[in-house]
């Protein structure tokens, strides 16, 4: 590749803050909220016009509910629930036999929202921003190089928290990440839209009487009789739509009702071989899921009942990345730790969800049951190289098949609270993260509503 040679500059120092927490989805919100307090001033990149990340793309958050139906994500990733359910824009947790469960969300009140709490905690808030480089010394990351329609600039900060998905920071910093499977291959990308119209009760009546056409992996039938639900299946229905000369990305129907009566969000576009640290790669796959979704309309309105007079309401704002990068750091969650159920004693959040692979190609997915919850110990929040830096999301240090269970929403956020009481508390205390007192971190955890197992 041709290369040229950057001239040295001087930059201007924007900003010098106790906390800067780089990304702002929902691992980011949460930490953000999380690490504010005593005093602390806390800053809070966002590289988009608003905040929630994949909160504000129609998805629903799974598993606040472990297999059993106990609750096990809980504090501020609860709050925030409960902040939106006061005016009507969140659901119940539900639960669901494939899922865990399910908790719809209205997508743009998350936004409102998101931003009140960092108004309510003292947050700076600066969006249209992205970071382009780090400046390091010794094993602290001392700040972040940040690119803006104002140029070039820097901003320093104690600690930093790195919750941008990709493990931006930790990357540019020189901690060691990896993509994807021994083959480097990455979960393909989904673009969500939103469909109206749709009749959900003549789709629910087809499911719980018609089993036997409108087939579900997994969740039985009376899961969908009453209330919200979300579909996975139909597998017979797009085998005849592919017979009748309709393109399909995906071997499974996956449609989620949303807060209003006649709206579904379509989880099915996916194109495979996405790199989301590339924009090249990024920029395709926006491209030809957009393609993709009017075979994808096609198939609904012929082939799935209740879609015969629906229309695309809206479509999110970018594509759902389900992996990229994840960081290396001092201790790499594991399968056998999902699947044996692993108690740590560094635990700072508990999971249920299963491993849940979307193949790399094709269209199909495997997913792998746990028989109860697990633990996330705070090592994989910290990488080996620097001392001052937390790396919360599902760009923390997990394998390839273990992010694939922690990369819900419900996870990211219990991971990134766990993240910025650490920073706080560590800042308190005068010690950097990496050397914080975990029986300290885990009292404030749990004496804040968080759940860490009984």
């Amino acid at each position: 590749m041709k290369t040229i040679t950057e001239p040295a500059r001087q930059l201007n120092v924007r900003a010098e803050v106790d906390v800067l927490v780089v990304g702002g989805g929902p691992s980011g919100i949460i930490a953000a909220e999380a690490a504010a307090g005593n005093g602390l001033k806390v800053m809070l990149l966002e590289s988009r016009g608003y905040l929630g990340g994949n909160l504000t793309i129609g998805l629903p958050i799974l598993s606040f509910l472990n297999c059993n139906g106990k609750q096990n994500v809980k504090g501020l990733a609860q709050n925030l629930i409960d902040r939106l359910k006061k005016d009507g824009n969140a659901s119940e947790h539900k639960p669901c036999k494939l899922h865990m469960s399910l908790t719809i969300i209205n997508s743009e009140a998350v936004k409102d929202v998101a931003l009140d709490i960092m108004k309510e905690k003292g947050v700076e808030v600066l969006m249209y921003t992205f970071v382009a480089d780090t400046i390091t010394e010794g094993r602290k990351v001392k700040g972040v190089i940040i690119e803006s329609k104002a140029g070039r600039e820097a901003i320093l900060a104690k600690t930093i928290i790195d919750c941008t998905g990709d493990g931006d920071v930790a990357e540019r910093a020189g901690v060691p990440m990896s993509k994807g499977d021994s083959n480097g291959g990455m979960q393909p990308p989904t673009l969500m839209y939103n469909m109206r119209g749709v009749e959900i009760d003549k789709l629910r009546d087809a499911i719980v009487n018609h089993p036997e056409d409108f087939d579900m992996d997994t969740m039985p039938k009376e899961q969908f009789k009453e209330g919200m639900f979300i579909t996975v299946g139909l597998r017979k229905r797009i085998k005849m739509a592919q017979a009748a000369g309709i393109k399909i990305p995906v071997a499974r129907t996956i449609l989620i009702t949303g807060l209003n009566k006649d709206e579904i969000w379509v989880n099915m576009t996916r194109v495979s071989g996405v790199d989301s640290t590339l924009p090249e790669s990024y920029t395709r796959g926006e491209i030809e899921a957009r393609e993709q979704m009017k075979e994808i309309n096609k198939y609904l309105k012929e082939f799935v009942p209740g879609f015969e007079n629906a229309w695309v309401d809206k479509v999110s704002p970018f594509m759902g990345i389900r992996e990229s990068r994840v960081m290396h750091g001092r201790y790499i969650l594991t399968t056998d730790d999902i699947l044996s159920n692993r108690r740590f004693d560094h635990v700072v959040a508990v999971a249920s969800y299963p491993v849940d692979i979307h193949h790399a190609q094709g269209g199909d997915c495997t997913m792998i049951f746990t028989k109860d919850d697990y633990d996330i110990p705070y090592e994989c929040l910290l990488p080996n190289e620097f001392d001052n830096l937390l790396v919360a999301g599902r760009c923390s240090s997990m394998s390839h098949e273990a992010m694939a269970a922690t990369r819900v929403m419900s996870t990211c956020m219990a991971l990134g609270e766990a993240a910025g009481r650490a920073a706080r508390i560590a800042l308190i205390a005068g010690v950097e993260p990496a050397n914080v007192d975990i029986k300290i971190l885990q009292k404030e955890l749990r004496d804040t509503g968080a759940y860490l197992g009984e």
